[in-house]
């Protein structure tokens, strides 16, 4: 058994950069969050927002700003412990952003860079987990509701490639040829991942001001629509990924035709909605990347 690390490798291992970015200040972050959770407020779009505000955070790869988040949205003063929603709505936004993180594993993995992306969620999920109340803690479930079986399987195969041929749609039979031809597992992986991870599980789904509680089936389900704020904010944060950005935002766009849709859901899914959720990615992102720069100056200096 292994137990250390040659000191020749232990010292490999902190060369190039292997620690993670810094998230930005405590007060820069509250200012960043504070400004678009109202605007998001005054659209009624909510849920969208912490959708989009944690995958942003995440696929930048600032870990540690994802408590902050969790202690924004779960408290009127994010500074103040003992001002904080009661556990119902705490669990809720909390397994908002956990689904959230989960289903950006399908587009940090895939578009390019491949699983060390997928380390950026592990880290994540980690830093959110860390900074969540115990109570908040006890009232999310514990049991996969994913686990493959022979039960299960086929109706998740279905659902994968029905959410495949909604954002695809009219070329979702030329794509998912393509990406058979570069490897035959490679399509069958993606088709399973949408149905099993990416779309909506049977039930309801829920929304920035719903309760839930340990018990609750349908804890943390996001919508189609939701979904591909996911994959438009992890992609739009991801950069150089042109192709796959434009097809989930196809994506969110055809959503407006699913049926039973909520309010939120129909705005984020119209032009004006799907404009708004690039355009406060992007001003999340600039927060962001200023803050390195000027962290980098000052380690220069």
């Amino acid at each position: 058994m292994v137990k250390h690390l040659p000191p020749p490798i232990k010292h490999l291992l902190t060369l190039r950069n292997p620690n993670v970015l810094p998230g930005p200040s405590v007060s820069r972050l509250h200012s960043l969050f504070t400004r678009t959770s109202h605007d998001a407020k005054l659209k009624k779009a909510e849920t969208g927002w912490l959708v989009l505000t944690t995958c942003t955070l995440l696929t930048a790869n600032r870990p540690a700003s994802l408590g902050h988040l969790y202690r924004f949205v779960t408290r009127s003063n994010s500074n103040e412990a003992g001002s904080r929603d009661n556990v119902a709505y705490a669990a809720n936004k909390a397994a908002l952003m956990r689904e959230s993180a989960l289903k950006s594993a399908i587009f940090v993995g895939v578009p390019r860079k491949g699983l060390d992306r997928i380390s950026q969620v592990i880290l994540s999920l980690a830093a959110l987990h860390e900074a969540l109340d115990d109570d908040v803690k006890q009232t999310l479930r514990t049991q996969s509701h994913r686990a493959a079986t022979s039960g299960n399987i086929e109706a998740t195969i279905m659902r994968g490639q029905a959410l495949w041929n909604s954002i695809y749609a009219p070329h979702a039979d030329k794509l998912h040829d393509k990406l058979g031809s570069y490897h035959p597992d490679f399509i069958s992986f993606i088709i399973q991942s949408y149905g099993s991870v990416l779309s909506p599980l049977p039930g309801a789904t829920k929304t920035y001001s719903d309760a839930t509680s340990l018990d609750d089936p349908d804890q943390g389900n996001l919508s189609q629509a939701l979904g591909s704020v996911v994959g438009i904010a992890t992609l739009r944060a991801e950069g150089r990924v042109g192709p796959q950005l434009v097809s989930h935002t196809f994506g969110l766009l055809k959503a407006r035709y699913v049926e039973g849709q909520s309010k939120e859901d129909a705005w984020l899914s119209g032009d004006e909605g799907t404009e708004w959720v690039l355009r406060t990615v992007d001003e999340i992102l600039d927060v962001i990347s200023s803050e390195s720069q000027e962290d980098e100056v000052k380690v220069k200096l």
